[in-house]
Order: C-alpha cells, then structure tokens, then sequence
C-alpha cells in the first residue's frame, strides 16, 4: 500500500498511526531520496505500507516526485493507494488525486486535519464528494488519531474484496476535470476567520523587517535546546558509561592483556595520554572508535528533535521562504539555511541536514559549501582562543595566549574570507554543476501553524535515529579503523611530507605548520590548537596564522564528516566535492599568500 499526497498534509502522521513503531527509513535504490515503510497488522498478516515522498502532480518537478511517481508506476494492480488531502487546501489538493484516479488503480481518499475544518467552520458534503470521485472518501485528524479506525476497516475491506476477487472498489463516479466544479458542488460555506493571533504570527515571520530577527532568535533557541539535549544525553548517559563501566572494566584490561603496546593494541586501543588511557583522545577503534558515532548520536538526538518539532509546527517553510532568495544565487533554496545553520555547531551534524534538499544538485552544492567554509563550534572557539588572547576551555583542553596582543583584528579578517570563499564558491558552482530543467521550478507549501503533537515528533525521531544506526555507525566505524591503520603506519605523517613544498613554497607557512595540516583530518579544533606553540615561539606571524586558519577551516573535513559525506553524496560527487575542496585550498592559499606576504 501506498501513502500519496501533496507535502505537508499530514501522510507521515498518519503512517505513524497505523504502522506504529516497527518503521524503516530506506533510500531509493539508485539515488539519495529518503522513504519510511512500515507494517499493518491486518487479518493476522503484515501489510507493508509506504509513505512516498510528497508530490504535487503526476508531472515531476523535482527528483523526490520522480520517485513518487516511480513507486506509482512500479505497485500491483491489486495494490491500494491512499490519498491524503488536506481538508483545508481541498481544491489544490484536488488536482493529484484526480491524476490518481485516472491510473485505475485502487484509491481510498483521505480528508485528514477534519479537526481545523470543523473548528473553521466549513461545509464538505462528503457524500456528494465520493459520488463524484466514485471512490470511498473518508475524514481524519491524524494528531488526535480520530478516523485512523475508519481507515482500518475501509482498508480490511479492500483487502477482503482482493482476496475474493472482487474488484467493484470504485463506482462509476461522475469525475469533473475542473476541481472548481467539485468544489462548487461539495464545499458551501466559508465562516472561518483566522484567529488575530495566528495571523499576526504568521505575517510577522515571513516579512523581512520581523521575520528575519525572529528566525535569528528561534534558530538560536534551537541550537541552544539541541546543545542542551546532547549535553543532557553526554553527563547523564554516555559520559558515565565510558569512566563507571566501559573503560575500566573492558578496555583496561584488554590493554593489559594485549602489553599495552604494538601495532594491535595502537589499532584497537589506541596510545596512553598522561599515562591513562581516554575514551576520546587515546584515538583507538575501540576507544574514540566507539565514544565518536555515540557523541554524534547524542547530537543526532538533539537535532532531529528540535527539527521535527520545526517541522510539525510549521515554521521551517517560513524561515525557508525568508531565505530563498538569497540561496537562489547559489543554486539552491531556503532550506539550505539548515545544513549551513547546524554546520556552525557541528559539520557532522551539518552534513547530515542536507537531507531535506530535494535534488542531487542541491545536496551537492550546500555539502560541498557547508564543509569547505563553515567552521564548527569547536573550530571558532579555537579561533577565537588564539586570535583574541583569551583563555578557552574546550572539553579538556585548556589554551592559554594572554601574552600575545594586536591579532584581534586578524579575527575578522578570517570570517570575511570565509564568507567571500562562500559567495564566490556558491556562484561558481550554481554556473557550472550541471541541473535539470525542472531544478528552478520551486513550490513553496507554507502550512498554517499547528502545535506540533508529542507522540509522532518522537515517531519520527526514533525512525532517523534508527537508520543512523543501522546505516551510517558501521561506515564511521570502518573509516575509524582505516585511520588508525594509516596514522599508525606512518601513512599521514608521509602525506605530510609531501604536502610540505606547498604548504612552504606555496603559502609561505613554516614547516611546522604541516603537523596542524595532518592533525586537521583527524580533528580540526585540535590542529588549529597546534598553532598556538608555532605563534608564543615566534615561528609564525599574525599573516601567517591567518593563511593557516583559512586552510585548516577549508580544506579536508575531519573525517567523520568525511564518512558522512560518501553516505550522503555517493563516491562520484564525493570525489568531486574534494577536488573543488583541494583546488580551492590551492586558489586561496596562495591568493591570501600573495596580499598578505608577498611573493
């Protein structure tokens, strides 16, 4: 079975009422578009049941309807489709679910958010609406769960009608190819007047004199609540785990056991620091091996949460529409303030957020973007640290620089180069990656405001924490793996080596900058605070450090967000991604090189 309908008609709540909690996120085959499937227990047998991604028409407009549209196109003829319409929006609603109706397939109609009808005060003869459609028209309030019954029982009802053979689900029907004639006909009344409230909110956060204070003010709310979550998740759950359990009662003695040294023991255990092993810093795969996808998860906790709550109260499409036509520029749309937004907490985390793009092109340009010139909460903290001679603290690692003045300034100077790289970056590639025709054909759907309800916020948390699990943790771990292998080969510090002429003879930096390089692809705000020895003995100068401080933001991500990458974007436009990533290190290292130093 299928579940069909226009975005944002509430079809992933409704799935969520009849499948419950056994659901499974999946790709496409073939392509990075996200679907949830599930099972109904129905007659003692399992339905599998499809929530397709949204469409507007049979007629595609962007890679996620080619999808829908496949999914149509490849169901039995004794498969059932159920549409859902927003009984509010019913005539624009109106025009797929007439496509629909003319594939001849099986159609159950589905009136969902009956509740706001009701409370608006409008009138749709139901009755006439299923003579004309000539197929079973039903209403539900998929937040409340009221009508999810019905739907069961109308779907038992097919499937017995399938069992025995008998195919007389749709009635002749007297189907008009103008919804306003069905319109004119089912719905009579309009009594509805929003309320002041609702109508202010809604003005107020999409024009930009208010829309844009308010979107900084909420969007920082939610990062503070998803920092505040993983916080939550780290102290009371992950961080006990490794110092009460993990490590003493498992590591140590497997260190023990294995000498505490060699080619084994560096591979899955990692070094010793200050004579102690770490669950982060001794870099085994057993140890910051496993400490690394559980804090990611514990981020991926606190952003699916705060981006399903934005998503069910209707305010994402808002900030979206806000920041459309800055992002049009670069060939994208205003959803891609949410990977750029979440990079500025965490890349990894970042890179995830490019999900909610429609097409390959888009995820594309805001991944390669976002890791290129979006620095990470820990990497400006680091910046910050060794730019305004302050004392930081970041985790464990403490720096202090109060005996260096007068870099301030260089600061700034390295957020507008980070910005121009963004702008100039962002207009090249929206000229030069290739798009489809369909690409700039944007539909905006902006929901009216709902509060959003607990129990499916919670659904739809559980089904993307469960794909990461299953899907990304294995990749992580493998990178961790072949990481180690090569640091403890010596393969990075020999990549080093070579890198060492351009890092020199190219952008005037002191050999012992190369160690930062190297460091960067294992942990940024680590490498940046490998500078920090290089400035208090005078080996680099404040040019100098800003040159470093762009390479080390621009260049390779750290790895993990390099694992992300593959998953998300696939080998072909990962390996694009990282030679723009290698060519523009070169470009702009040596342009800041020139300005800065000289030849």
């Amino acid at each position: 079975m299928l579940l069909v309908g226009n975005p944002n008609v509430g079809k992933s709540v409704i799935f969520n009422r009849l499948t419950g909690m056994n659901v499974m996120v999946s790709n496409y085959p073939g392509t990075t578009v996200g679907f949830t499937q599930g099972d109904i227990n129905i007659n003692q047998q399992k339905i599998n049941l499809i929530d397709v991604p949204g469409t507007y028409s049979l007629l595609p407009s962007c890679r996620a309807e080619e999808i829908a549209i496949q999914m149509l196109a490849d169901m039995d003829d004794h498969d059932l489709i159920i549409n859902v319409i927003d009984a509010n929006q019913l005539k624009r609603n109106l025009r797929l679910t007439m496509e629909i109706l003319k594939t001849s397939k099986p159609v159950i109609v589905v009136l969902n958010m009956w509740d706001e009808v009701e409370r608006k005060g409008l009138a749709i003869d139901l009755k006439k609406l299923q003579d004309l459609l000539g197929v079973p028209v039903l209403t539900t309030s998929g937040l409340s769960g009221k009508g999810i019954n019905q739907l069961v029982k109308q779907i038992t009802l097919h499937l017995n009608q399938s069992a025995a053979g008998k195919n007389n689900w749709r009635d002749a029907g007297k189907l008009s190819d103008d919804p306003d004639e069905i319109i004119n006909v089912v719905q009579t009344t309009n009594t509805y007047r929003q309320s002041s409230f609702t109508e202010k909110l809604h003005l107020a956060t999409m024009k930009p004199l208010t829309g844009i204070p308010l979107a900084i003010i909420i969007l920082s709310l939610s990062i503070i609540g998803m920092m505040a979550t993983c916080t939550a998740v780290l102290v009371l759950l992950i961080v006990p785990f490794f110092q009460n359990f993990y490590l003493p009662v498992l590591i140590e003695p497997l260190s023990v056991w294995l000498g505490g040294t060699g080619f084994i023991h560096g591979v899955l255990i990692g070094g010793f620091v200050d004579g102690q092993l770490h669950f982060f810093k001794s870099m085994g795969l057993l140890t910051m091996g496993v400490a690394i996808p559980l804090i990611v998860l514990s981020f991926l906790v606190g952003f699916y949460l705060i981006l399903g709550l934005l998503e069910d109260s209707g305010y994402l499409p808002r900030v979206a529409v806000l920041t459309d036509s800055l992002f049009s520029k670069f060939g994208l749309h205003g959803y891609a303030f949410v990977p750029t937004f979440l990079g500025l907490g965490c890349n990894i985390i970042g890179a995830y957020g490019v999900r909610i793009l429609e097409t390959r092109r888009q995820r594309f340009i805001a991944m390669t973007l976002m890791v290129i010139v979006v620095p990470c909460a820990a990497q400006l903290g680091m910046l910050a640290a060794l730019f305004f001679s302050t004392d930081i603290i970041m985790g464990d690692y403490q720096f202090y620089a109060s005996g260096i003045t007068g870099l301030a300034h260089y600061f700034w100077l390295v957020l507008l180069v980070l910005i121009i790289i963004y702008i100039v970056g962002g207009l090249i590639m929206n000229k030069f990656v290739q798009k489809k025709q369909y690409e700039d054909e944007l539909l905006f759907e902006i929901p009216p405001y709902r509060m959003p309800h607990l129990h499916a916020v919670f659904k739809k948390l559980w089904a993307r924490i469960k794909a990461f699990i299953t899907g990304a943790i294995p990749l992580l771990m493998l990178g961790i793996l072949i990481v180690n292998i090569l640091y403890f080969w010596g393969v990075l510090e020999f990549i080093g080596n070579i890198a060492a002429p351009v890092i020199v003879g190219l952008f005037g930096l002191p050999k012992e900058a190369v160690l930062a390089v190297m460091v960067g692809f294992i942990r940024k705000d680590l490498a940046i605070g490998t500078l920090l020895p290089l400035l208090t003995g005078g080996l680099i100068s404040g040019e100098q450090l800003v040159i470093i401080s762009v390479i080390l933001v621009i260049y390779f991500p750290c790895y993990v967000t390099f694992i992300v990458m593959l998953k998300e974007l696939g080998w072909r436009d990962m390996l694009l991604s990282v030679g723009i990533m290698l060519l523009t290190v070169l470009v702009v290292g040596t342009i800041l090189r020139v300005l800065l130093i000289g030849f």
